[in-house]
């Protein structure tokens, strides 16, 4: 009907969304006529000359908006938010997939984390704890999350900032996914923001600190170490920004407080604009230092 093979309609759903079929008990799919006005659309972006992944983005932006869940008041953020869930809780990774992509037509990259994909890792998270949900599950739904922010972080880099700011986990931390966000809430205030990812040792920072001359590093902790290693390991990381504005955020940063207020280090606030405004002040205060230097 629409000049589509099975295995690229396949591939559309599971990549892009486009279209979502409703499904049978036993798994088939059905599809509307709003899904095949959907397919030819795609198709004819496509035939164009466009990527498919752009395409999609068209399509999707164009097509008329799913009706809203009614457990959430209609907000379409926290209605992905909930489908994303929903879908990992199944163990349904095209489900999932499919939810991710639907999610980033909502808005502006940092909006699209920190109302939909951010509330859903953290409720993913949370099941996981609680043992509602595997280790398989939760380890499906990062992957997929991840790799989507991974991809908006790099759409939202700024294209001629000279600011940047290095991310990265204390050393013993796995979990980073958090830190996506971070870096797309710094793109959005000027910075380049280059992620360095989990377990990094203050060594690995002093180096790309040399390196990269970050205006910023932001470290992230979860489980702080005991004392007395975490003051030791907080000195550390202190001599390894250098000159550089520093400042540490996650669960275990306010058991660290004293430590890194004790070296200049700044502990991230719950309010963002608060950060934003802790960042730049130290910024300018430091180019009066210099300048007066």
């Amino acid at each position: 009907m629409c000049g589509v093979s099975s295995a690229t309609l396949r591939a559309w759903e599971r990549r892009y969304g486009v279209p979502s079929p409703a499904r049978t008990a036993s798994a088939y799919r059905l599809y509307s006529d709003e899904d095949v006005a959907l397919i030819k659309k795609m198709r004819d972006y496509v035939d164009g000359g466009m990527a498919a992944a752009e395409a999609a983005r068209m399509v999707i932006e164009t097509a008329a908006p799913p009706p809203a869940a009614h457990t959430n008041g209609g907000d379409a953020f926290a209605g992905a938010s909930e489908r994303i869930v929903d879908a990992a809780l199944r163990f349904d990774p095209d489900g999932l997939e499919v939810e991710v992509n639907r999610a980033l037509a909502l808005g502006p990259a940092v909006t699209i984390f920190e109302r939909a994909l951010g509330p859903a890792l953290e409720r993913i998270g949370d099941l996981w704890h609680e043992g509602k949900i595997t280790v398989a599950q939760e380890h499906l739904a990062s992957q997929v999350l991840g790799a989507t922010l991974l991809h908006l972080l790099r759409l939202a880099q700024p294209g001629e900032s000279g600011r940047r700011v290095l991310l990265a986990a204390f050393a013993e931390e796995d979990h980073v996914l958090g830190l996506f966000g971070v870096g797309l809430r710094f793109c959005s205030w000027g910075f380049r923001s280059i992620v360095l990812g989990a377990r990094t040792p203050p060594a690995a920072i002093a180096r790309a600190v040399e390196s990269l001359s970050p205006d910023v590093v932001a470290l992230t902790v979860a489980i702080p170490p005991p004392p007395p290693a975490a003051r030791e390991l907080v000195d550390a990381y202190a001599d390894a920004c250098r000159d550089a504005a520093w400042i540490v955020g996650g669960a275990g940063a306010e058991a660290l407080r004293p430590f890194i207020e004790a070296r200049g280090g700044l502990v991230a606030p719950p309010d963002v604009s608060e950060v934003r405004a802790q960042i730049e002040s130290t910024l300018l205060s430091r180019r009066r230092r210099k300048d007066v230097s």
